[in-house]
């Protein structure tokens, strides 16, 4: 069923959930991963660099939760759209890990989140009314690449930091699945150069990220 611009109500309510996600505590209903490991014994600079790639990746979980309200707000078939929301809501969940692991390790959130928040949003929303193909396309997508920077993350922690590789690795699975569940209710291939634009701007986020 084709969807119609999205009400006042619903407007309001994702501006709510921006505020939420971007300023508040994120929430998570599962335990997080390697919660019961032991703090690993790492030099200063180690855990410095491990807060830094947490923060990466804490900021990328404020990017897809735009990501997936902005597309949810403007999908058009109903499953589509319920796809994109449980995503959104696994997401916060990793949201939270990260955002736990940042204080643990004695790091920040990016100063520069709002922008980030903003501009998926809008990616998103854009996303959505091209259409569910697309739309799901571009959410399998996104989830391909977060798979292969996570894999890199994984490469580039401290030796022994295990509670924050057993989050990575959880995340990562988690990421792959939304994939496939994206491919399965219909999504499309992107063409390539969509994709290549898409890594640039990754690209430019994550290592902004890492500093700021």
């Amino acid at each position: 069923m084709e969807r119609m611009v999205p009400r006042l109500d619903e407007l309001i309510s994702a501006f709510d959930r921006g505020l939420r996600t971007v300023f508040g505590p994120a929430q998570s209903a599962r335990e997080t991963p390697g919660e019961r490991l032991p703090e690993a014994a790492v030099s200063e600079q180690e855990r410095a660099h491990a807060a830094a790639l947490m923060r990466v990746n804490h900021t990328g979980e404020i990017c897809a939760q735009a990501l997936y309200q902005g597309q949810a707000l403007t999908a058009r078939d109903t499953r589509a759209r319920e796809a994109l929301e449980k995503a959104a809501r696994e997401e916060s969940e990793h949201l939270a890990w990260t955002e736990r692991r940042i204080e643990e390790l004695g790091g920040r959130k990016s100063l520069l989140n709002p922008l980030w928040y903003a501009g998926s949003f809008a990616l998103g929303a854009v996303a959505g009314l091209l259409g569910d193909r697309w739309n799901l396309g571009f959410l399998a997508e996104t989830e391909r690449q977060v798979v292969a920077h996570l894999e890199g993350h994984l490469a580039r922690l401290p030796q022994g930091d295990e509670k924050s590789r057993a989050i990575l690795e959880t995340m990562k699975e988690d990421e792959a699945r939304h994939a496939t569940s994206a491919i399965h209710h219909g999504g499309g291939d992107l063409p390539e150069p969509a994709k290549a634009v898409m890594r640039l701007g990754s690209k430019v986020m994550t290592e902004t990220a890492f500093w700021i």
